[in-house]
């Protein structure tokens, strides 16, 4: 027998120690639990802030914009300006808790906010209509005029042929350019800063927007090159084909679009639906005053997510969408003709 008590205290080692090894992992697994129980609850608490925060002011901001109706035009227009900045903050605030958001709770605020900019455009169109919408067609006397007597609502366009100008009044309604074709097209800052845009029914021209607009709606585009400093809050893009888009925004909605190239900075995820053939590189348009832009209209230089896009009509998780790709680095442009 005491041969073998040697063998017998290994015997009772490896089994202690396995027991203690045991006991040890039951330890860290207790402990592993706990923290992801943790992490769950301030996940949970993050998520449910955000919700709380988010319905409350946009309801907020609809209060705002039912009110607009029965005041007069001065108040109206005060509460509106309060209503966008609120609506550009409320983006904000979204783009930097999408850490913790699940998607469908991205989609329905995103969806949310994109319900109340429509709002916000219908109840601004009512409370403070536009003064004048008017067709402007060239007579053949204007078309011998020099450049220089040109009726600067057509900035200076070299071959327009029946435009279709809409003016915002003294508060910056709307502004843009519709039912062109064959036109190189431009905007200044002081045209367009903190107003909605609206190009639509556009062929086969060249546009350039300078300066920081509070939203850019584009319908009906064909064949067309569109240059744009950064805007406010969002870009909705609708019926665009065969055509170049240079863009820096917060947001960028795209439907029913095909063979277009986009050279995005969005400093939130991109969204496409119903479209075809769209290519996306960063944003590499440039003018003088692009850098106070940025600045102007609250995007940070600095983060972009070109290259992040949601397809609304792809949810194969861990396949690419087979409706949007990259540019490659070789075919993307670096300079743009003015």
């Amino acid at each position: 027998m005491e041969a073998n008590e040697p063998g017998d205290h290994n015997g009772v080692f490896k089994v202690k120690e396995r027991l203690q090894k045991r006991h040890q992992a039951r330890i860290e697994d207790v402990e592993r639990r706990k923290e992801e129980k943790d992490n769950h609850a301030v996940t949970k608490e993050s998520v449910d802030n955000f919700l709380s925060t988010f319905y409350g002011e946009r309801a907020a901001i609809e209060d705002l914009l039912c009110r607009c109706p029965g005041v007069d035009r001065k108040a109206a227009a005060e509460m509106l300006e309060e209503a966008t900045n609120k609506t550009v903050q409320l983006q904000k605030f979204l783009n930097d808790s999408v850490v913790f958001l699940t998607t469908y709770d991205q989609r329905q605020a995103q969806a949310a906010l994109q319900k109340l900019q429509t709002c916000l455009t219908e109840t601004r169109e009512r409370a403070l209509p536009k003064k004048k919408f008017a067709f402007r067609a060239r007579s053949k006397a204007a078309d011998k005029a020099p450049e220089s007597a040109m009726d600067p609502l057509n900035d200076g366009a070299a071959e327009n042929r029946g435009s279709t100008q809409m003016d915002g009044d003294a508060g910056g309604v709307q502004c843009g350019f519709s039912h062109m074709s064959n036109a190189v097209l431009a905007k200044t800052a002081e045209e367009i800063n903190k107003k909605d845009v609206l190009l639509s029914n556009l062929s086969n021209c060249k546009v350039c927007l300078y300066g920081t607009p509070s939203t850019l709606h584009l319908k009906h585009i064909d064949n067309c090159e569109i240059l744009c400093g950064p805007i406010s809050t969002s870009v909705f893009v609708d019926q665009c084909q065969h055509s170049t888009l240079a863009l820096a925004c917060q947001q960028l909605r795209t439907h029913n679009t095909s063979d277009t190239r986009v050279y995005l900075h969005v400093t939130s995820r991109a969204i496409i639906e119903d479209c075809h053939r769209v290519s996306f590189a960063p944003f590499s348009w440039s003018y003088p005053a692009l850098e106070d832009d940025f600045r102007a209209a609250g995007l940070d230089p600095d983060r972009n997510n070109w290259d992040r896009v949601d397809d609304f009509n792809w949810l194969a998780a861990g396949t690419p969408s087979p409706n949007w790709g990259i540019i490659p680095k070789a075919e993307r442009r670096s300079t743009w003709e003015a």
